[in-house]
């Protein structure tokens, strides 16, 4: 095991953006926008100057083609000062929380003292892609000088050059096993025996808490409201993808998606595709002291896990059990979990794999760290209800397990997720 860190890391402040269905209300917003407004409004408020903030360190997994580093871009649209620098990360649905996890290690490896993190996508915006015959047809037509030459290229076009590569299924399949993501949870839904009731009933859950929520004022304090549309005063007022009144009977008439036609994986139970941001200010705990800060929660620490990408979903189960055991901790000693909703079959296939001693004593070697509560999960709904933009969602199951912390008066929370290619990234959040 490593040596644990030093310093634990201060979140300051932090706001996120409401969440927009693919093609939906957050559409015609790149990402670096989405990042630089939600920034914008972090540093009109920032308790010390900016010019203290040594660097900025942002999560993106389809990184725009205008904005090569995102990060140096959402830095200065934001106003963050020029000498700031900025470096993007990418961790595929961990971008989020790998942008936390560089703030934590620059800290204890004195690097910095304080730094802007964020998770960003705007998925509406990930470009279709010409396929190999379009682009032949195109080099060939940009080398060809005459005019005979050029009618010539031009009668060898034929419609099928049009099909699109579709980047975002592409980015959604493993290149290594040739899965889609929602085949890898069936994987998980035949490993554990989970029944499509189970899925929907879960996913039912997921709106229910968020509907629950978003009427009780509980994101009020963490989102931003976006202004959309300048000319006709038009701003987000909540999570788009959220279905008021969900019931898993009506789940229960949707057809599977992914494995026809004998699977339960639909889009239902699955998590949405998803536009927006999450933005943190986070310091080392001596500088919140000297600057007389009030942090909203602490970060203990950050680990990451590598397993079978086939079973992808199972990422947060080796994450937690590595970053429990280094610290010496259990899931007993954690007042809320959070765990992000890429499928209902895989945030079941984690808590079954946590509470059953076949799979620990195969995978451990008997020595897990212990189960999870369901009543303590994402106990406001998660990404099946409000949406799974990849490169954010790391950093909003932070902020939003440490404004909840806050909220319950409560004392520590765990936050984790599964991360495409067979990875898990887990976090242990404090309050002080």
């Amino acid at each position: 095991m490593s040596s644990l860190p030093l310093k634990r890391l201060a979140i300051i402040d932090g706001l996120r953006t409401h969440m927009g269905k693919y093609g939906g209300i957050l559409k015609d917003i790149n990402a670096d926008d989405l990042g630089a407004m939600v920034f914008r409004d972090i540093l009109s408020r920032l308790p010390f100057d900016k010019k203290m903030i040594d660097e900025l360190v942002v999560g993106c997994v389809a990184n725009p083609s205008h904005a090569a580093n995102i990060a140096r871009v959402i830095g200065l649209k934001a106003g963050f000062d020029l000498k700031t620098p900025a470096f993007t990360v990418s961790r595929n649905c961990g971008a989020g929380l790998e942008a936390l996890s560089n703030a934590l290690v620059r800290v204890n490896a004195g690097w910095g003292r304080a730094y802007g993190v964020m998770g960003v996508e705007s998925m509406s915006n990930i470009p279709m892609l010409f396929n190999q015959e379009m682009k032949a047809f195109f080099e060939a037509l940009s080398r060809a000088k005459t005019t005979g030459q050029k009618l010539s290229v031009l009668s060898s076009f034929r419609l099928r050059f049009l099909k699109p590569i579709i980047a975002v299924q592409l980015g959604l399949t493993d290149p290594t096993c040739g899965l889609i993501m929602g085949l890898t949870a069936e994987n998980l839904v035949s490993d554990f025996k989970i029944t499509r009731e189970e899925q929907d009933v879960f996913a039912a859950r997921s709106h229910n808490l968020a509907e629950a929520a978003a009427k009780n004022g509980i994101f009020d304090k963490e989102v931003l409201k976006l202004c959309v549309n300048k000319q006709k005063g038009i701003f987000t007022e909540s999570d788009e993808g959220v279905r008021n009144g969900q019931t898993p009977q009506a789940l229960a008439k949707l057809k599977p998606f992914f494995l026809k036609p004998n699977g339960s994986v639909t889009v239902g139970n699955s998590s949405q595709i998803t536009d927006g941001a999450c933005g943190m200010i986070v310091v080392d705990e001596d500088f919140a002291k000297e600057q007389n800060l009030k942090p909203i929660a602490y970060i203990k620490d950050i680990t990451f896990a590598g397993m079978d990408q086939t079973r992808m979903g199972l990422g947060p189960v080796f994450a937690i059990n590595k970053l429990l055991r280094k610290h010496g901790l259990t899931t007993k000693d954690f007042d809320l979990f959070e765990i992000n909703e890429a499928f209902a079959a895989q945030v079941l296939g984690c808590i079954k794999a946590m509470d059953s001693k076949d799979f620990t004593d195969k995978h451990f070697d008997g020595n897990g760290v212990g189960s999870i509560e369901i009543d303590k999960l994402n106990v406001n709904g998660g990404a099946i209800a409000l949406g799974h933009p990849v490169g954010m969602s790391g950093a909003r199951i932070v902020l939003h397990l440490a404004k909840e912390l806050n909220r319950r008066g409560l004392k520590r929370g765990l936050a984790s997720l599964c991360i495409g290619g067979g990875q898990g990234g887990a976090a242990i959040i404090e309050i002080e």
